[in-house]
C-alpha cells in the first residue's frame, strides 16, 4: 500500500471523527492541546506496519541521563511501507485536516524529518521530561504539533512506555496518555509543552511513527527560540541539577553558533 492509499484512509477517519476531535482538542487547547483518535487505520494494516519495524539492533541508540530509547530515519535502509506510512501522515490533505482540529493557520509537513522517522524503546527505556526544539532543521518555522502513531500490538497500562503531558508544569501531576496499539496522538509544542514517556516496564519493543508539523508563527506569542531541554522528575533531584547544567551549556553554544557545531544527523537525507 503507498502513501496515498493510507493518506486516504487517514483522512476518512479524520473527518469521520472531526467535530470529536476539535472538542477534545478545544478542551486543552489552553496548556497543551492535544487530541488522539483510536483505530485509526484498518487493523491488517496498522499489524503490517508494525511487523515491518526494524529491530532495536538495527536502529541508533541514544542513550544519556536525558533519553534512553532507539530511533530510525535514514528510511530507504528499511522497509518501503514504513516510508509510505510516515509520508501519509505529510500528505497535504491529511495536514489540512490535523490543522482545521487544532485551530491552526498553515502548517507544513517535514520532509526531512528532522527529529521524526521512527522510534523504538525497549524494557527500560525512558524519554525525561522535555521541550522539543522551539524550530526546524534550518531554524526558520516553528514546530507547532508532534504526531505520535502507536503500532504495538497488545500494549497495556502495565507495559508502561506511555505518553505524559504536564499542563500544570512539572511540579503538578501529570496527564497520562496511553500507547495504545493503532491510536494517533496529536499535541501542541510550545515553551510550556513538557512531555515525557514514562520507563517501559514489559521486556517488549513499543513502536512508534513520529511526524512534526511546522509553521510559520509559534503557538504562543510568548515563544522564544529553545533547544530541546530535559528535567529530572520530582523523584530525581540530583539528576535534575546536571540536566539543568546540561541545558545552560547546550543553549549557551546554540547562542554562539545559530545551527549547532555541527548539524544534527537526525534527518532523512535521500
Amino acid at each position: 500500500m503507498n502513501r496515498n492509499e493510507i493518506a486516504h484512509l487517514i483522512s476518512t477517519k479524520l473527518i469521520a471523527n472531526k467535530e470529536v476531535l476539535k472538542t477534545q482538542f478545544l478542551e486543552s487547547k489552553d496548556t497543551i492541546g492535544y487530541f488522539f483518535i483510536d483505530d485509526l487505520l484498518p487493523e491488517e494494516l496498522a499489524l503490517e506496519i508494525h511487523n515491518k519495524f526494524p529491530t532495536t539492533k538495527e536502529a541508533i541508540r541514544k542513550k544519556n541521563l536525558r533519553e534512553f530509547k532507539y530511533t530510525a530515519y535514514q528510511m530507504d535502509n528499511y522497509n518501503a511501507l514504513l516510508e509510505e506510512v510516515i509520508y501519509a501522515f505529510q500528505d497535504k490533505k491529511v495536514v489540512a485536516l490535523v490543522s482545521e482540529i487544532c485551530q491552526l493557520e498553515e502548517i507544513f509537513e517535514d520532509k526531512h524529518l528532522y527529529a521524526g522517522g521512527l522510534s523504538l524503546m525497549e524494557k527500560d527505556n525512558f524519554l525525561n521530561p522535555h521541550l522539543d526544539n522551539s524550530h526546524d532543521k534550518d531554524r526558520n518555522r516553528w514546530r507547532v504539533l508532534n504526531l505520535l502513531y502507536y503500532v504495538t500490538h497488545n500494549w497495556n497500562t502495565e507495559n508502561g512506555g506511555h505518553l505524559e503531558i504536564w499542563p500544570q508544569g512539572l511540579k503538578n501531576k501529570q496527564t497520562t496518555l496511553e500507547s495504545k496499539f493503532n491510536r494517533l496522538v496529536v499535541m501542541t509544542t510550545h515553551q510550556n509543552s513538557w512531555h515525557s514517556v514514562s520507563k517501559v516496564l514489559k521486556d517488549d519493543v513499543r513502536c512508534c511513527v513520529s511526524n512534526y508539523y511546522f509553521s510559520d508563527t509559534p503557538i504562543l506569542v510568548s515563544d522564544r527560540f529553545h533547544i530541546t531541554t530535559f528535567r529530572g522528575r520530582s523523584s530525581e533531584k540530583v539528576k535534575d541539577i546536571f540536566l539543568r547544567i546540561d541545558n545552560s551549556m547546550r543553549s549557551s553554544l546554540r547562542k554562539m553558533f545559530k545551527k549547532g557545531i555541527r548539524e544534527n544527523p537526525h534527518q532523512y537525507k535521500k
